[in-house]
C-alpha cells in the first residue's frame, strides 16, 4: 500500500526539494503550502495539497481530523515550515516553536501520529562550538544558541522531546544549499560580478550539505524507523572561508577576484542599522542583528558520525560537484 508522507514548507527551497524526492520514492505526496504560497517548483500532477492553519490549534485539529476521516493519517511528516527571518524576534517563537507545539498536539489529540515525524531545525539550535581548537560541534553537547531563530527552533525541539513516545527525529543541518536556494546565490552572484566579501579576521570553517543530500538523509530516517533521536546533518568535509570561495570562483570560471575582508565590528553596524531601517519600512531584513550572530561564529565544524553509522549516510555531493550542480542550475534558469 502507497505510504502518505505530509510535507510542511513545500514550497520552499528545502520543502520542494523533499517534495520531489518523495515522488521519486512513490510516497503520496501532500505539499503543505497556503493558498498564497507560491508553486513554482510544484508542478507535477501527482502532487496533492492541503493548507493547514498551524495559528489555530483548534482549527489544525479539526483539518487533521477531517483529513484522517477521508484519507486515513499520514505514515510520516516532514516538518520543515518555519521562519527564517522575522519583523520582531518574538515571532520566531511565535512561528517555529509555537506552531510546531500546535502539529504535534493536534496529532495526539486527533490519534493521527505517524509513524515518523521528523522535524527541521537547525544547527543554530546549538549555538557556538570551540573556537580556539574548532573541535566540531556535536549532536549531544549542551546547546547554547545565540540567535532568536536557534532559541526559537531549540524550544521547539525541546517540547516535542518532552511528548511520552512521540516518534521525532530531529535534523540540524549546517549550510544548507542547492539549485533553488536564493541565500547562497546571493554570494555566488557576487563572485561572478567580481567581488568576493568576508566577515571577520580570524579563521573560519564552514560546513555544508546538498539539498538533495539532505533530502536523503530524511527518508533514511523514515525508511530505517529511527524514532527519538536528533542528528546534525552535513557531508563530512570541512573549509575554510577562503577554501570555499575559491571553488566558487573556479566552477565559475573567474579568474580575478577582489577579495575584501570586513572587521566584524563593522559588520555589526551595518547589521543593526540595515535591521532599524527595515523596521521603519515595517519589513523584515534578511541582513540583521539575529545574522550578524550567525556570521561571527567562526567554527561550524560537525561531527556526523551518527549519521554515517546509524543512517549509512554517505554524501553524493561533496561540494565541488553540488556547486557545479547548484550553478548550472542557476545558468539555466537564467539567474546567472
Amino acid at each position: 500500500m502507497q505510504k502518505k508522507i505530509l510535507i510542511t514548507g513545500a514550497s520552499g527551497f528545502i520543502g520542494s526539494t523533499v517534495v520531489d524526492k518523495a515522488l521519486e520514492l512513490g510516497y503520496e505526496t501532500w505539499a503543505g503550502v497556503r493558498t498564497s504560497s507560491s508553486r513554482e517548483y510544484l508542478t507535477d500532477p501527482r502532487i496533492r495539497f492541503i493548507d493547514l492553519t498551524y495559528s489555530d490549534k483548534e482549527k489544525l485539529t479539526e483539518q487533521l481530523r477531517l483529513f484522517a476521516r477521508d484519507n486515513g493519517r499520514f505514515d510520516a511528516i516532514v516538518h520543515i515550515a518555519g521562519m527564517t527571518k522575522a519583523l520582531h524576534k518574538a515571532d520566531f517563537d511565535r512561528v517555529n516553536d509555537g506552531y510546531t507545539r500546535h502539529l504535534a498536539d493536534a496529532l495526539i489529540e486527533t490519534g493521527t501520529v505517524p509513524d515518523s515525524f521528523i522535524f527541521m531545525s537547525s544547527l543554530s539550535a546549538i549555538g557556538k562550538g570551540d573556537e580556539e581548537n574548532y573541535a566540531p560541534l556535536r549532536a549531544e553537547q549542551e546547546p547554547n544558541p545565540t540567535t532568536a531563530y536557534g532559541r526559537s527552533k531549540l524550544k521547539a525541539e525541546n517540547y516535542l522531546k518532552s511528548l511520552p513516545g512521540f516518534p521525532y527525529v530531529i535534523l540540524r543541518p549546517t549550510g544548507v544549499y542547492g539549485p533553488r536556494d536564493k541565500d547562497y546565490y546571493i554570494l555566488v552572484k557576487s563572485v561572478k560580478n567580481g567581488l568576493n566579501v568576508g566577515a571577520g579576521m580570524k579563521r573560519q570553517l564552514l560546513t555544508f550539505i546538498y539539498s538533495e543530500d539532505l533530502a536523503r538523509v530524511i527518508f533514511l530516517c523514515i525508511e530505517k524507523q529511527v524514532k527519538r533521536v536528533e542528528y546534525i546533518v552535513a557531508d563530512g568535509d570541512v573549509y575554510t572561508d577562503e577554501e570555499f570561495n575559491r571553488i566558487v570562483q573556479e566552477v565559475l570560471h573567474k579568474k580575478r577576484v577582489l577579495r575584501l575582508k570586513i572587521p566584524l565590528g563593522v559588520v555589526k553596524g551595518a547589521a543593526w542599522v540595515s535591521e532599524k531601517v527595515a523596521s521603519l519600512l515595517g519589513r523584515a531584513s534578511t541582513f540583521n542583528t539575529d545574522k550578524y550572530n550567525i556570521m561571527e561564529q567562526r567554527n561550524w565544524n560537525c561531527d556526523i558520525e551518527p549519521i554515517r553509522t546509524g543512517l549509512s549516510f554517505k554524501p553524493e555531493y561533496p561540494l565541488r560537484r553540488g556547486v557545479e550542480e547548484t550553478v548550472r542550475w542557476y545558468k539555466e534558469k537564467g539567474w546567472l
